[in-house]
């Protein structure tokens, strides 16, 4: 049997559409969770007269809301990319993330890609080729119908000249 890996082909990639659409609906996603748990914390703050909580959220400032909001947004992709391998824009979209090899990428791997969006000017980075938390994770976003249909080929040519058992 071969030991031959698949290696992941770059017309599976992405549009640039389907990456911009992907982002705006991922920011769309993110600003919906961010006011569900501001909500969910008023609730809590109501019902239970947490007037501390209440102070410390009005005292936070600028910074402290920005803490805030990258907290909320790496746990928006690493549970999303992390656990599923899509986020809900890639679910809409019809696009995965994946390792060279068309693989779910690893933890750590989405942990690396999730901080690189932090750096400024890192959504419009797509618009060129891979985008700065691709190319420095070493992931892809590619359409998830065209891998499987890739892998399954790839597959199926590694099987021609095996005999069967």
């Amino acid at each position: 049997m071969s030991n031959s890996i698949y290696i992941l082909d770059d017309n599976l990639l992405a549009s640039s559409g389907a990456r911009f659409l992907n982002y705006i609906i991922d920011v769309i996603s993110f600003v919906v969770l961010f006011f569900l748990i501001i909500m969910f914390l008023g609730v809590l703050i109501g019902l239970f007269e947490l007037t501390g909580l209440g102070a410390w959220l009005d005292n936070l400032g600028d910074l402290g809301w920005n803490i805030i909001g990258i907290i909320i947004l790496m746990s928006y992709y690493l549970m999303t990319e992390g656990l599923l391998g899509r986020s809900l824009g890639k679910f809409i979209t019809g696009t995965v993330v994946v390792d060279e090899n068309g693989e779910k990428p690893d933890f750590g791997t989405i942990l690396k890609r999730s901080l690189c969006r932090l750096i400024p000017f890192d959504a419009f980075s797509f618009l060129g080729s891979r985008g700065w938390h691709d190319s420095m994770s070493d992931t892809y976003v590619v359409d998830k119908k065209a891998l499987d249909e890739s892998v399954k080929m790839f597959h199926e040519l590694k099987l021609i000249g095996i005999e069967a058992e």
